[in-house]
This record gives C-alpha cells, sequence and structure tokens, in this order.
C-alpha cells in the first residue's frame, strides 16, 4: 500500500490539521480554489505538477494551456485510446487503481478500512437491494492519472442522479478516520448496458474538485465514449453491477481479496461477461 504524503496525515491524524481540514472543505474556500485554478495565474503550477508526479507528456498534443485546470481537464490523443471492443468484456472507464468487492446480504461492504452501506451512498435503498449478490468495482484516481472517464460498454443512459455533499480526501489515511463516500459530492448514473445488464456508474469528488464535470449524456451511449471529467484533486469513479453480470480479471480479483489495488488504464478489460 502507497504511504501517504505528510499533508494527507497530518490533515486526517492531528488536531491541527482536522481544525484546519474544516476550513479547507468549507464549499466557499472549494469556490475560491476553483476560480484561482481556472485563472491564467495559476499557469506556473504545470510544469512544477508534471515534474513533481513525473508525468509523460507523449500521449497529449503540444499545447499552451491557459490555466492549471486547463492542463488536468486535458484531453489525450485519440490514437493513444485503446478501448477495448470484444463485447463480452467488461472495460475499465479511466485510468487509476482498482479494488473489486463482493456486495453482501444488507448490501455492505469494505472500502479502505471503513464499512459502506451500499443504501447510504445511492440514498436509495430500494435501488441499492437491487444490486445484493453483485459486484462494486472502485477506480482509485491518484493526481497524476488521466481525469477523464469514459462508459464501460454501450446501451441507454436510464438516469443520471447528482448528490451534493462535503468534499474530503480520498487517500488511505483519510479513510481510516471517517466514511468520506459519504460525505463527498457525487454523481451516478443508471444505465441498461448491451452486455451487463442494468449497472450503476457513479463520480465521488475529493478535497481540492469544486465540481464533477459530466457531459449531459441522454439516451444511447457507446461503449468507451467519454462521460464526463473531474477538476483538480484525487477522485474516484465506482461501478456497481448486478449478481451474475460479471467474472473480474483473475488477477485483479485475487489482488483485492489481499487488499491491493490494481492499476488499470482507460478502456483495459477488467471482466468478462457471465
Amino acid at each position: 500500500m502507497t504511504k501517504d504524503p505528510f499533508y494527507v496525515r497530518f490533515l486526517y491524524g492531528t488536531r491541527v490539521g482536522a481544525a484546519l481540514l474544516k476550513r479547507l472543505t468549507h464549499p466557499r474556500f472549494s469556490r475560491r480554489a476553483a476560480r484561482f485554478l481556472d485563472s491564467a495565474g495559476s499557469r506556473w503550477l504545470v510544469p512544477f505538477y508534471i515534474r513533481l508526479h513525473h508525468i509523460s507528456m507523449e500521449s497529449y498534443a503540444p499545447a499552451r494551456y491557459g490555466s492549471f485546470n486547463q492542463f488536468f481537464t486535458r484531453k489525450r490523443d485519440s490514437r493513444y485510446m485503446d478501448i477495448d471492443q470484444d463485447p463480452s468484456h467488461l472495460v475499465s472507464p479511466c485510468d487509476g487503481y482498482l479494488t473489486a468487492y463482493p456486495i453482501g446480504k444488507g448490501s455492505r461492504f469494505h472500502v479502505k478500512h471503513i464499512t459502506y452501506s451500499l443504501a447510504k451512498l445511492l440514498r436509495n435503498p430500494q435501488l441499492a437491494a437491487k444490486y445484493e449478490g453483485g459486484l462494486c468495482l472502485v477506480f482509485r484516481l491518484a493526481p497524476y492519472n488521466y481525469h477523464r472517464y469514459c462508459y464501460p460498454d454501450s446501451g441507454k443512459v436510464v438516469q443520471n442522479v447528482s448528490l451534493p455533499g462535503v468534499l474530503h480526501c480520498v487517500r488511505p489515511t483519510a479513510l481510516q478516520c471517517r466514511p468520506v463516500y459519504l460525505e463527498n459530492s457525487r454523481q451516478y448514473t443508471l444505465a441498461d448496458t448491451e452486455n451487463f445488464g442494468p449497472l450503476i456508474q457513479m463520480e465521488v469528488g475529493a478535497l481540492m474538485v469544486g465540481k464533477i464535470h459530466n457531459h449531459k449524456n441522454q439516451g444511447a451511449i457507446k461503449r468507451g465514449m467519454e462521460k464526463g471529467y473531474f477538476a483538480f484533486g484525487g477522485s474516484t469513479v465506482i461501478l456497481l453491477l448486478k449478481k451474475g453480470a460479471v467474472d473480474v480479471n483473475p488477477r485483479i480479483w485475487e489482488n483485492s481479496q489481499a487488499g491491493e489495488e490494481t492499476p488499470v488504464i482507460y478502456g483495459e478489460w477488467v471482466g468478462t461477461r457471465v
């Protein structure tokens, strides 16, 4: 497990940090931070950020970014977007680190040492009950990951839901302290897919993310079609699949059972239709 940086351990592991965190997660601060990161005054952060996180820019066209968030939400060159088109394969909706969890009786499961109720996560007990016995796939995006995400299969959008909340960091130290997924802002889409039946795709915002930018997609969707993107910050995408819909890639399942995340890339095979 990757060790958290000092600032995360300070914010979530000390009383002084907790007091500061309360101010940092206030919506007013988040809005001000978002305005700065959208401004030309934030451009100086781009080369520093690239060096700090050892980001390879080979898959992106050369560009002069007008703000830090223009850089952070940059689009990858289509020549580097390899989407698995095998209809029996469920693909990763993003770059990140994946952990797979079974959804047991009562729709409760563990994510980074915290017990979650699926009903509370969705704020819909009736909907949560339909996914009992299914799978929860959690994709954690690190700050250096590509922060755009796509639909994992073709089909149609049934409903889009937005749930406002307090923004908190999703790093492991934070997850030991409080149920951050229950407090973060989140949006989710109910979709009927061609190969995996009904599924839910959820985006979860984090500290310093002012907004989840989802496109206003309605009706038909295509595998690999961009669903949206996150502004600055470490964020999370969650897929919920019904019982008997998917067998997870054995390597991912073994790592998850051992408490380890598996690095995945946008469009990569992560599971197979049952």
